[in-house]
């Protein structure tokens, strides 16, 4: 994807953010006061304000550059999301059986990474298209499988490979790490110095993409 640099956003800067994901729900009450709700979006959204993590004049240079450089709102990047940023529960570390992908049929090769949420009324799937590179363990039926032997990640699509398909009926699963794609949601970056030192925050929005 040419509009998307392959670059976080600084780490330092994002670990004091807000946001989270976003849905998009028509709800029309009745006369009777019952509701109809109809959902807009198939996928969320994910919003974060990375402002307030600016508390210094260097900070502010090195967003200025970061934005800059991605023309504000024209390029992508990635932006890691301390909530949501692996395929396991949060100060855990990823271990191959965390997510199953797909069930092996004996002729694919190629299975996209992806996340689910909840699991007893209605798991929603999300694909993950920026897994961090290196941080990718899978296993299939539970079998550990070897990174660059047995099976290879591309880190800008989250498409994962096998050198032999699955057989049929095999567990494909993963764990990782992963960041999550945005871009500038302003193509307006407005800085008052005298507001930063008076402990004013300035607001740096930003919206997910989605690159896959």
């Amino acid at each position: 994807m040419t509009s998307f640099h392959e670059v976080r956003f600084p780490i330092d800067i994002s670990k004091t953010s807000r946001g989270g994901p976003q849905r998009l729900t028509d709800v029309v009450v009745t006369g009777s006061g019952r509701e109809q709700r109809n959902a807009r979006w198939l996928q969320s959204r994910r919003r974060y304000d990375a402002g307030y993590g600016v508390r210094s004049p260097a900070a502010i240079a090195l967003v200025l550059a970061f934005f800059e450089e991605r023309r504000g709102r024209l390029y992508g990047f990635r932006w890691r999301d301390r909530a949501d940023d692996r395929s396991c529960a949060p100060g855990l570390m990823p271990a191959a059986t965390d997510q199953v992908l797909a069930t092996g049929d004996g002729a694919t090769k190629t299975f996209q990474l992806a996340k689910t949420y909840g699991s007893a009324f209605a798991p929603y799937r999300r694909d993950i298209c920026k897994p961090v590179a290196d941080s990718v363990r899978v296993a299939v039926s539970g079998a550990i499988k070897t990174a660059g032997t047995d099976f290879v990640v591309d880190p800008t699509t989250g498409l994962l490979r096998f050198q032999i398909a699955p057989a049929v009926g095999a567990a494909v699963s993963a764990g990782f790490l992963f960041d999550t794609p945005v871009r500038f949601d302003t193509d307006t970056l407005e800085i008052d110095f005298s507001g930063l030192e008076a402990g004013l925050i300035p607001k740096i929005p930003l919206v997910e993409i989605q690159p896959c």
